[in-house]
């Protein structure tokens, strides 16, 4: 098979982590018999160093011509003063958007390994956390209009404003209730209809769609309980539906409950199937160029691309086992390590990785 892929390394540990999953991408060639042509371009702060701006139109171009995008991470303090349309989350909205990347997954995971790494009380964790987190990606109150600033009087204001409609809202439904088919069955569906009127609209859509699929048990919750539900009993929750907003925080913190964010993967999906796969974790200022990140995250989020971008099954689960046999191997990099455990440089495990897929 022959696969056209943009990596986009970013900022920070970006560039780290991504050559450890192009180590991975090559040793599957050779095992698997594939053809993976990789094209770098810029994103984010590294971009607006170059050209200006955090997306230029070649990586724009050079996305839409490929399979899927590996993306590393984007920002860091020294863009963090800038005007809006030069800081380089802008870029990280802006391809969402022109890609069309409206579904959002992040699954969360605790590996048996690492049980012990996690922040919730051990009777918590001994039962397995397995879930999944899909969030609407492009609309919501990150790209509601209007939006801005205003002053009068001497007094400041700012506002945003919080839209969906229904086409949006039944489109992400969807890759809940499908993801949930594939894996045990269940959605809730996260919003604050008590108060907010598009909450409102969000769960009277859910509750439409889920008339198609009736072998998958739909459940609501309010987002202010989910929150307290995650750090409480977080294995009651199989596939997590919620919006931009309410996705983007508690995904996070279904991240944080796993005891690393270094160990997370995401996709970013259009409704054709392409998609943009990143890690979790930020882009790290403190620690790059030190070989101390964690690129389990980004070889577990190449994984997803193998899986819902190429449809290369057998080849994501090679690569997923791959990293679970070197946590099971006991090497650990600097996040995830306790006294005593071997620690191992970013660089190693990518190697270690690429050996065992």
């Amino acid at each position: 098979m022959r696969s056209q892929i943009c990596v986009l390394p970013g900022d920070g540990i970006g560039k780290e982590v991504t050559d450890q999953a192009e180590k991975v991408l090559r040793a599957l060639e050779k095992r698997f018999g594939h053809s993976f042509e990789l094209e770098r371009a810029l994103i984010g702060g590294a971009a607006i160093d170059e050209t200006g701006g955090p997306l230029p139109e070649r990586t724009l171009r050079a996305c839409r011509e490929s399979d899927a995008v590996l993306m590393g991470a984007v920002g860091g303090p020294r863009w963090d003063g800038a005007p809006w349309e030069k800081r380089p989350e802008k870029g990280l909205l802006d391809i969402r958007k022109e890609l069309g990347l409206f579904a959002n997954l992040r699954p969360a995971v605790i590996f048996r390994e690492l049980a012990g790494a996690s922040l919730l009380r051990p009777d918590i964790v001994e039962g397995g956390i397995d879930l999944l987190v899909v969030r609407e990606l492009t609309g919501g109150v990150y790209f509601g209009e209007p939006k801005g600033r205003d002053e009068a009087d001497g007094s400041r204001s700012a506002y945003n404003t919080m839209r969906y409609s229904e086409q949006e809202i039944a489109r992400i439904a969807r890759v809940g209730f499908e993801s949930a088919r594939k894996r045990r069955g269940r959605v809730c569906s996260v919003d604050k209809a008590n108060v907010l009127a598009v909450s409102e609209l969000w769960r009277e859509v859910v509750r439409e769609v889920a008339k198609d699929y009736p072998d998958v048990e739909l459940s609501h919750m309010y987002v202010d309980n989910a929150a307290m539900q995650l750090v409480r009993d977080p294995t009651q929750f199989d596939v997590i539906l919620t919006s931009n907003l309410f996705g983007d925080i508690l995904s996070d913190e279904a991240a944080s409950i796993t005891g690393s964010i270094g160990l997370l993967p995401s996709a970013s999906l259009s409704g054709s199937g392409f998609g943009l796969y990143e890690p979790v974790h930020g882009s790290a200022p403190d620690i790059e160029g030190r070989n101390q990140a964690n690129p389990m995250a980004m070889l577990l989020s190449l994984a997803m691309m193998l899986r819902y971008s190429l449809g290369l099954e057998g080849e994501a689960k090679s690569v997923e086992e791959a990293v679970a046999a070197v946590l099971k191997q006991g090497f650990r990099t600097r996040d995830l390590a306790h006294s005593g455990e071997t620690v191992a440089g970013c660089s190693e495990i990518g190697d270690l990785v690429a050996e065992g897929v």
